[in-house]
């Protein structure tokens, strides 16, 4: 059980500053609006998070280009249904703050990101997750046995920022007991512009030793020499058990989101 309260109260108040600039393809006035500036969660979606940054360039665009806001960096169009730390752990480091992100409202990249129509559609994937890691961990006992209540209590936590609230319901998703210990850690690794690896992986080994994060790097093949592995922001040692990372470090949908990403000095 994740009973280290202060471990995860420190995960979840977590934050990255963000500029955000308008594209100058998207400007339509005379005027140059200034950089908006916000500090966000690690933990949460841009979706979220951007209202305030699209009705500081609403004035600054043609009214009638589409609505849709989406965000760049350095060429690379944001995942917006990936969190927002696993992004700022891909493509940047904290050396480089605030994290400088491109605002845009057209020429929406079709075969690069999803669109987001709504926070609704940001509440689905959030929830699919949560209960594919449930799958993962319980065989979907725990998820299935909560209420509807409890599903929005998650989201809502989640999207107003409440650690109270969101972990209040996500304890029951993190315990174990003797006769209903995780099956599988649920767990994604990224590596640059790849396809993320999700495979299945035991958080005990034949033998009945704890597996750590160098065996899951090792049973993939991923490099440990000469590389960061990031969770939030964090350099675990490889030696720290996969139990006690999914338990403390897991992001609010319930996996453990790994970045492996060359170590340049």
């Amino acid at each position: 059980m994740a009973d280290d309260r202060e471990v995860l109260r420190q995960v979840w108040d977590g934050r990255v500053p963000v500029c955000f600039r308008l594209s100058q393809e998207d400007l339509y006035t005379m005027d140059q609006p200034d950089p908006f500036y916000l500090l966000v969660p690690r933990q949460s979606y841009f979706p979220l998070v951007t209202d305030k940054v699209q009705r500081a360039f609403q004035k600054y665009i043609h009214p009638e280009e589409s609505k849709e806001l989406w965000l760049e960096c350095e060429g690379q169009s944001l995942k917006w249904h990936y969190p927002i730390g696993v992004l700022f752990d891909m493509l940047t480091s904290a050396d480089a703050l605030p994290w400088n992100i491109t605002v845009h409202f057209k020429n929406f990249p079709e075969d690069e990101i999803l669109h987001c129509p709504s926070k609704e559609a940001v509440e689905s994937h959030f929830m699919s997750t949560v209960k594919e890691a449930d799958a993962l961990k319980h065989r979907s006992q725990v998820i299935n046995s909560m209420q509807k209540k409890d599903h929005k209590q998650l989201w809502t936590g989640l999207q107003n920022d409440k650690f109270d609230q969101f972990w209040t319901i996500n304890r029951k998703l993190m315990e174990q007991s003797e006769d209903n210990n995780f099956k599988y850690v649920p767990f994604r690794i990224y590596q640059g512009d790849k396809p993320f690896i999700q495979k299945l992986f035991k958080p005990v080994s034949d033998d009945g030793e704890p597996t750590t994060l160098g065996d899951l790097l090792k049973q993939y093949n991923l490099p440990e020499e000469n590389v960061r592995v990031l969770i939030h922001g964090i350099d675990p040692p490889t030696d720290t058990p996969v139990i006690w990372l999914c338990e403390h470090l897991s992001y609010p949908d319930n996996f453990l989101h790994i970045c492996v990403k060359p170590n340049i000095t």
